[in-house]
């Protein structure tokens, strides 16, 4: 059997039906390679005890202990007993119970140590473990435990209630002594001389028997360069195929709309927005598509270089598509857009200018007639630039001439929609991808490695600086009341404001749990209670909207804007909100992105310990758009100690979308980073860390490039291209395909 084929060798082959299907359902392992790149969470030394004071309640944990009581308790007035056993690591206990198992005496005797496994439950105030499954250690030096594990670290693997982690750990000892030399070799030769890198079959030995820390940090290192080299290799062939497709060149044309629009704008372009203009018509004047990736901070003008791209391709005679998430944000990207054109967008209408163009809104939900006449202009060419949702997808929509897609909020789109949009061009349009937030570098580099990216992290002039501050609504109830005061002052100024809410709250719905789909504006839901605690349901717009309305802000006109409202509904409340006819929006976040309302200046997140960090930051980021200073108040349930409460803190402390990205990351499970945009990849990282192996990510994507360069269908890396081509089964290799 090939190397490759032995590791894609079924587990009941080697462990047997009944292991195999435990492993198969509790772990999703289900093949030799599977096991052996399950890697353990951590290792423990014997005679080094687990710290049992650290123990969660409700956790599932493995620790190693030392037992130092054994009682056989009967039970009163009935048959059966209760045998406990006290474990310590020398300064705290924990109790392990057995019910009706006083046979385990035998076993069980004060002075050994051993690993115990299960679920840390609470009985009188005591820790306790009722059941759990052990593996004793020391018992005797001749015992097949001590000789497992004789002079060398105790794997503790991610396990589970059916397969604790010593079972898991023989099963992988029958995986290594059966197939460690069936292990193939991906990396190039000269790629491991040069970084100082084990054989990979050594590095598997390694990581499941390591002898000391220097072994295990020579096995992780290994591994990490697998991880990130196999995907890079990845990311630089989608790189190296899109580079050679043939594209429309959109070179700007002097003289045309973009220059007449230059000419009228009443600011001049920041460094950042110059630069970043520049290497974009770079990008379009190639053969090639662009696919370049555009992040920065919130409002450093990102949609104002996308539309300088989009009207840079209307002067070669072609079309752009900015293609929005929800109906409120096209429709407020048309009406800033058409605003900041003037008659530049009024082309063939009595006062259009002759050098303009149209700017056509779609929507799923707009009325035949304005529906049939968008098509039109879109069909025929007369709509230069063209805006819409998802309904912009739909098979009966044409386009004359379609040279470039702005996709705005990438990872709200799925991969089939973006690429159902491109393939409307006769030839591979550009594609512009704009992220709401700021995103780590290393991140950008491996959930959007196919892209090239340019950032904007520099805010126009004249921007307002914005204060946030955390209300304690619990604790100080005080500071919600002035929180409402600060709002009516505000509006005393003649300014605006925003109070958003986590919920609709228009019909009996249960917070988003399983079960029931997530809301499109809803919060992306973070951490639980306080800490592990039952929490009420999120405050929800309706509610809270009216007894604003007749509380603390009676008086003022207070209106309410979610995703569940009839389209011309949102669109009149929000623009009789830019009109200035609105005092208090109190909306879901279906505001987050490209709502700019300058003269709103205070926000209120209800509930805010419930979005995540950088969709507050997105938040914040729709007041102090004009010249008065912003505030943003984060109302929280949450006690100070709360890891909840020091996100918001984290928040209220800098202004710095780069920094709170990291932190946003940080709370999350390394597969999410990667989840939301690359569909599938989350599985393949397990010891890679996107955030804090900058340095490895990218030197393998030098690498990667190189090797692609030289190597496109790495005919001369046979292994390289297996593992390749497990890594990117057909879901992931069509997100790659597509994306």
């Amino acid at each position: 059997m090939g190397a490759m084929g032995a590791l894609d060798e079924p587990l009941k082959d080697l462990v047997g039906d009944r292991t195999a299907k435990v492993l198969a359902d509790s772990l999703h392992l289900r093949t030799v390679g599977d096991l052996l790149h399950h890697y353990p969470r951590r290792y423990v030394e014997r005679g080094q005890l687990t710290s049992l004071d650290e123990l969660e309640v409700d956790e599932h944990v493995t620790v190693l202990a030392r037992i130092e009581k054994v009682t056989l308790i009967p039970f009163r007035g009935r048959k059966g007993d209760r045998l406990e056993v006290v474990v310590t690591d020398g300064r705290s206990k924990l109790s392990l119970v057995f019910f009706n198992q006083g046979w385990r005496q035998k076993d069980l005797r004060p002075g050994q140590q051993g690993l115990f496994a299960g679920k840390v439950g609470l009985f009188n105030r005591t820790r306790q473990l009722a059941s759990p499954d052990y593996q004793l250690i020391d018992d005797e030096e001749g015992s097949s435990a001590a000789k497992q594990f004789a002079g060398r670290l105790i794997p503790v693997y991610p396990a589970s209630a059916q397969m604790p982690s010593w079972k898991l750990s023989l099963c992988v000892e029958m995986a290594l002594t059966k197939h460690l030399a069936d292990v193939g070799e991906p990396l190039p030769a000269e790629l491991r001389a040069e970084h100082g890198l084990i054989p990979l079959p050594e590095a598997l030995e390694l990581i499941h028997r390591p002898h000391g820390q220097a072994d295990k940090e020579r096995a992780q290192n290994r591994l990490r360069w697998d991880e990130a080299f196999v995907l890079q290799v990845a990311l630089a062939q989608r790189r190296a195929a899109d580079s050679a497709l043939p594209a429309v060149p959109r070179r700007p044309v002097p003289g045309g709309v973009l220059d007449a629009f230059d000419a009228r704008l009443p600011f001049t372009l920041t460094d950042g927005q110059r630069a970043v203009c520049a290497e974009i018509f770079a990008d379009l004047a190639t053969e090639h598509p662009m696919h370049r990736l555009l992040q920065g901070e919130v409002g450093s003008g990102k949609t104002l270089v996308a539309l300088r791209a989009m009207l840079a391709v209307v002067d070669t005679g072609g079309q752009a598509v900015l293609l929005a998430p929800t109906e409120v944000l096209a429709q407020q990207h048309h009406r800033s857009i058409t605003e900041m054109m003037g008659d530049l967008a009024e082309a063939g209408m009595i006062g259009g200018s002759e050098i303009g163009t149209r700017v056509a809104l779609l929507t799923g939900s707009m009325g035949a007639a304005a529906r049939r006449g968008a098509l039109l202009d879109m069909a025929s060419g007369k709509a230069g630039i063209v805006i819409g949702t998802h309904a912009l997808i739909e098979d009966k929509v044409r386009f004359a001439d379609l040279g470039l897609v702005v996709v705005d909020e990438q990872h709200r789109f799925g991969v089939e929609q973006r690429d159902a949009l491109r393939a409307k061009g006769e030839q591979p349009p550009h594609l512009l991808v704009m992220t709401a937030t700021p995103i780590p570098r290393t991140v950008a580099m491996t959930v959007f490695g196919d892209l090239e990216t340019s950032v904007l992290d520099q805010l126009p002039s004249g921007r307002s600086p914005i204060s946030t501050h955390v209300v304690p609504a619990l604790e100080k109830p005080n500071f919600l009341v002035r929180a409402w005061e600060r709002v009516r002052e505000e509006v005393g100024k003649g300014h605006q404001a925003y109070v958003v809410c986590p919920r609709i709250g228009d019909e009996d719905e249960q917070p988003a749990k399983a079960g029931r789909k997530k809301r499109g504006d809803e919060p992306e839901e973070v951490g639980g209670g306080a800490d592990g605690e039952e929490r009420r349901p999120p405050l929800a717009v309706v509610e809270t909207a009216e007894k604003l309305a007749k509380g603390p802000l009676a008086g003022l006109r207070v209106e309410i804007l979610h995703g569940r409202l009839a389209p011309d509904a949102k669109d009149d409340v929000m623009r009789r909100f830019a009109a200035g006819e609105v005092d208090v929006l109190v909306a879901t976040t279906v505001i987050e992105v490209g709502v700019n309302v300058p003269n709103s200046t205070a926000m209120v997140i209800m509930d805010a310990d419930r979005f995540g960090v950088s969709q507050l930051h997105q938040l914040r980021g729709r007041v102090g758009r004009g010249s008065a200073a912003g505030l943003c108040l984060l109302v929280s349930d949450m006690p100070a100690a709360s890891a909840a409460r020091a996100r918001l803190d984290a928040v209220a402390g800098t202004l710095d979308g780069f920094a709170l990205s990291r932190i946003d990351l940080e709370q999350r499970r390394e597969g999410d980073v990667l989840g939301q945009a690359q569909s599938g990849v989350k599985s393949s990282l397990k010891v890679l860390s996107v955030l804090e192996d900058e340095d490895v990510i990218a030197a393998a994507r030098a690498e990667a490039t190189r090797l692609v360069a030289a190597d496109p269908g790495l005919a001369a890396h046979p292994e390289l291209r297996t593992v390749l081509a497990s890594l990117l089964d057909e879901e992931r290799a069509e997100y790659l395909e597509k994306g």
